[in-house]
């Protein structure tokens, strides 16, 4: 059974970076497409940005520019480097694995953007 570990969530003022980390418990990784994903109290999973198994990746317009997702497969690993955060930014951030029928997802990580 695969599973995947996120790190990295904390409080940052606006204007200020994080480093979002996921680690996969199996190869599997190596072949998936990884996304991350954001999620607001009572709003509905929406996502950030996501990475295939060549490494072509597409990003939600909101955080163009700001953010880059990439991937180390010799460590099962995906990231997210969050820059000039903004409030809006806040929410749950969440990893997802998918390759065929398989999904699977973190168990989310908060992050905070406030002064």
């Amino acid at each position: 059974q695969v599973q995947l570990v996120e790190s990295g969530g904390g409080l940052v003022q606006p204007g200020g970076s994080l480093r979002l980390s996921c680690v996969a418990s199996a190869n599997v990784f190596r072949i998936a497409a990884m996304g991350w994903y954001r999620q607001d109290p009572g709003k509905q999973r929406e996502l950030v940005a996501v990475i295939s198994s060549g490494g072509y990746t597409n990003y939600a317009d909101s955080v163009k520019g700001r953010f880059t997702i990439s991937r180390d497969n010799a460590k099962n690993t995906v990231h997210l480097q969050a820059n000039s955060l903004k409030p809006e930014d806040t929410g749950v951030y969440y990893c997802k694995l998918e390759v065929g029928r398989l999904e699977v997802w973190g168990q989310g990580t908060q992050v905070t953007v406030s002064s």
